[in-house]
């Protein structure tokens, strides 16, 4: 259903048709979207998740999601734009049913990372943050998953793909396209949408957190070690007297920690300019000209 704005209204012609969810739509997502700015002391804040929320209506975030958060949140439409635009999370057109992620930072890129993202471009014929002509798969160059100790990694909706191959990373898509059901190698049992994704990042449970392994034994082999030799971690003066220690060379004594109000420290110290003295009492605002009968230091 479109609506006769009169005037233009959030960047809609004049007179013209101004683009907006259906009644039931808008009524559903305002039912969501209260419970989501009900979580803020101030409503702009609940930007972030209401993006996500229209991002999981449309599979990215449309004009329409834009002008429904600024009429929720009490935003104009380019204060979300430039929200949406920043981050790469949201998209600002439509998105694959999965996002497959490669991540090519360093360590995974030097572990086979660019040559996974190349093989699955060649295979899928798209490039970065581009989506095949069916619609299943967006393939992006992702910064980093936070998974180094499983490089090379690829996540398919934010979903753990671990210790990857060109090969086992073409077979994860190919089953992904044919409708298969394809199991992460932690986390989640399952591999939901990328609008099922959205609304979870909206702050909608799904009921999936709990499942599978959240940390596997390349992440806990620290940990064991540990546990093995009976390795604690330093207390905070141990910390600081061993951090001391090691920049000292030997046969020097540590030097001295800095005293509040003391020679390295300005916490505290005398005051020894009129600005000091009163704080915006005596200040100039910027642009004025001294007075000459002050003297040069005033």
């Amino acid at each position: 259903m479109t609506i006769d704005a009169g005037p233009a209204t959030n960047g809609a012609p004049a007179g013209g048709p101004r683009p907006g969810y259906d009644a039931e739509t808008t009524a559903r997502l305002a039912a969501d979207a209260a419970q989501i700015v009900a979580r803020y002391p101030e409503s702009r804040s609940a930007l972030l998740p209401m993006l996500h929320l229209v991002q999981s209506e449309d599979g990215y975030v449309s004009r329409d999601g834009i002008l429904f958060c600024a009429e929720q949140l009490g935003l104009t439409a380019a204060e979300v734009s430039a929200v949406a635009t920043f981050y790469t999370q949201y998209k600002r057109h439509p998105n694959g049913t999965y996002t497959v992620g490669v991540c090519t930072n360093t360590l995974c890129a030097i572990m086979g990372g660019d040559a996974i993202f190349d093989e699955l471009s060649e295979h899928l014929g798209v490039g970065h943050d581009e989506t095949t002509e069916d619609g299943a798969i967006t393939l992006e160059r992702v910064e980093c998953n936070a998974a180094c100790d499983y490089a090379p990694v690829m996540m398919v909706n934010w979903e753990f793909f671990d210790n990857q191959t060109p090969a086992s990373a073409t077979d994860v898509v190919d089953r992904l396209r044919a409708g298969e059901p394809v199991a992460p190698t932690r986390g989640a049992a399952s591999v939901c949408t990328f609008k099922q994704m959205s609304r979870v990042l909206a702050g909608f449970p799904d009921g999936r957190a709990d499942e599978g392994v959240g940390a596997g034994e390349p992440t806990l082999a620290g940990l064991r070690l540990a546990r093995e030799h009976g390795w604690t971690a330093p207390t905070t003066d141990q910390a600081s007297t061993s951090s001391d220690q090691a920049s000292t060379p030997a046969g020097e004594p540590a030097p001295e920690k800095p005293v509040t109000g003391g020679e390295q420290s300005s916490a505290d110290r005398e005051a020894t300019t009129d600005a000091d003295v009163d704080p915006g009492g005596k200040a100039e605002s910027p642009g004025t000209k001294p007075d000459p009968s002050k003297g040069a230091d005033a």
